[in-house]
């Protein structure tokens, strides 16, 4: 599910600062493109991915380079023998759970894993409301222990804006962060 938003998630643009300069960021089922947009205009070279044509034909930007690929077929779309290893991988507003495993696998050492979607009590305020769609309490931090990511940020809990919402937010890299950020978080 994509909010149909303009708006950069502000844990996204806060916790940007940790890919370095100049990286290669998966923007994973991007939607309209607004990370993709934002993080290109940060100086990164940007992939961004969803299934949804119509989505990406709206996504012009020298920096970033569009794929429309089904992330929910029986094999992972993106091998690495094609598309190497990430610097960053940046998902919002998504989940599927088969191939959440595989992220932190395809970050290169140093790389960051942005990822921010709905998780269970969402349903009070509306969609997704489906279980299959949200994350169970802590399910972000055990994926980041399980593959020894090192954690910079977590939440888990109750957002006001864009809209209410229960959402858990990860920012963990793949053996140290490269870049030094400060922590001070400012909504």
């Amino acid at each position: 599910m994509h909010a149909e938003l303009d708006v950069v998630s502000p844990w996204v643009a806060h916790y940007a600062g940790f890919i370095k300069p100049g990286a290669r960021v998966l923007d994973l089922a991007c939607g309209g493109g607004r990370h993709a947009r934002y993080l290109a205009n940060q100086g990164h070279t940007v992939i961004a991915v969803d299934r949804d044509p119509e989505s990406l034909a709206k996504i012009k930007h020298p920096r970033i380079t569009t794929h429309s690929l089904d992330l929910e077929g029986d094999d992972w779309p993106l091998p690495e023998s094609q598309f190497g290893r990430w610097d960053a991988i940046v998902v919002t507003n998504y989940l599927y759970r088969p191939y959440v495993d595989l992220l932190p696998t395809l970050l290169e050492e140093g790389g960051i894993l942005l990822y921010e979607t709905f998780a269970l009590g969402n349903a009070e305020f509306g969609k997704p409301s489906n279980t299959a769609f949200l994350l169970r309490h802590g399910e972000l931090l055990q994926l980041a222990q399980k593959y020894l990511l090192h954690v910079i940020a977590y939440r888990d809990g109750f957002i006001e804006s864009p809209k209410p919402a229960m959402v858990q937010s990860l920012c963990a890299s793949r053996g140290a962060p490269t870049i030094l950020h400060p922590l001070q978080f400012q909504a």
